[in-house]
């Protein structure tokens, strides 16, 4: 008999604030194969035991970059094949819900909690495509748009 499959995630985030964020959503993904994706390689360090592969830090200034994040982001969603794609952004978090969606993953982007204003553009491109975007500003919830329920911090 076969055994069943966990929900396999691949959390992804950019450095600083975004992984921070990641971390903390580490109490909802119990029982998940959870792999991790970064700009940082020392960020491996923060989830000893869990798969880590990182990729370049890139942003819209950086063109080359930002082909060199979407590549590697695209080999990485192959290779792991998630059920599901969480990230709290920023460009890299774009990619990998336009290219974990594309392969049939569900999608998941949590706006920083830095956008208190208005959402980060990545958010917004993000929404677009992502089956679920939120934000952690109760005032930045919108019907069709993001939805707010708590902040991660």
């Amino acid at each position: 008999m076969k055994k069943p499959n966990r929900l396999k995630i691949l959390a992804v985030a950019s450095g600083g604030g975004h992984w921070i964020q990641l971390l903390r959503l580490r109490p909802a993904f119990n029982g998940a194969n959870v792999i991790y994706a970064s700009v940082e390689q020392q960020s491996a360090n923060d989830i000893e035991g869990s798969r880590f592969f990182r990729f370049p830090d890139a942003n819209r200034e950086r063109k080359i970059a930002l082909i060199l994040q979407i590549l590697r982001i695209a080999w990485i969603i192959v290779r792991v094949r998630p059920h599901v794609v969480v990230t709290t952004g920023a460009s890299c978090g774009y990619v990998a819900v336009r290219l974990g969606r594309m392969l049939g993953a569900r999608t998941l982007f949590i706006d920083s909690i830095a956008n208190a204003e208005k959402l980060s553009l990545s958010a917004q491109l993000a929404q677009r495509h992502a089956n679920l975007t939120l934000t952690q500003w109760p005032h930045l919830d919108s019907p069709g748009g993001p939805q707010y329920h708590g902040s991660v911090i």
